[in-house]
């Protein structure tokens, strides 16, 4: 091989390496900054999710608009290092959470009309008593609701918006199933 053979093989290795590392960092940079797959485990947001289900989440959104009503969000437990919870905006800040022993779920003392429950609820939690929210802080709820740890729950407990990793985007997996999540 000629030394001009040998410096064309170099400059070939070298270009494969740099556009190599400009793909990861790129990959990198979007999963960190834009969105990230995670996958559904449990039952909690039955029949919205299912367990196994793989979304993509959009962690940018919040960065130019505050999370609304019913935005399906993603958040870590924090007993538990990379143990993420998946559930639905039912309060925004600044407003006041109730749920009646019969299951109904007032904002502000009046009645929220929504779908997205599979089920009565059957223990209000700390949500018999009502909640006011803070500044940043979201009340939410799993949509199979006795069956969800979530704001009724004191482990769980209200959600802080810095806390927020993203919104549920896009479900990818399983493939019969594949499409945008549905919000409100």
């Amino acid at each position: 091989m000629s030394e001009k053979e040998e410096r064309s093989t170099g400059k070939e290795i070298l270009s494969f390496i740099i556009y190599f590392a400009v793909v990861i960092v790129a990959m990198l940079l979007v999963i960190r900054f834009v969105g990230q797959r995670t996958e559904v485990s449990g039952h909690s947001m039955e029949n919205t999710l299912s367990d196994g289900d793989n979304l993509i989440v959009d962690k940018i959104s919040y960065r130019f608009h505050d999370p609304e009503r019913y935005d399906i969000i993603i958040f870590p437990y924090q007993y538990e290092d990379k143990t993420y919870y998946i559930k639905r905006i039912i309060g925004l800040p600044g407003e006041k959470v109730r749920i009646d022993d019969a299951g109904n779920i007032y904002v502000n003392g009046e009645l929220i009309e929504e779908s997205y429950g599979k089920e009565t609820i059957k223990d209000p939690g700390i949500a018999r008593d009502e909640i006011k929210l803070g500044k940043g802080e979201y009340f939410v709820l799993g949509d199979n609701r006795n069956n969800s740890s979530d704001s009724r729950d004191p482990s769980v407990g209200i959600i802080h918006r810095e806390d927020m990793i993203g919104r549920a985007w896009l479900r990818i997996y399983p493939f019969d199933s594949f499409g945008f999540i549905k919000h409100q």
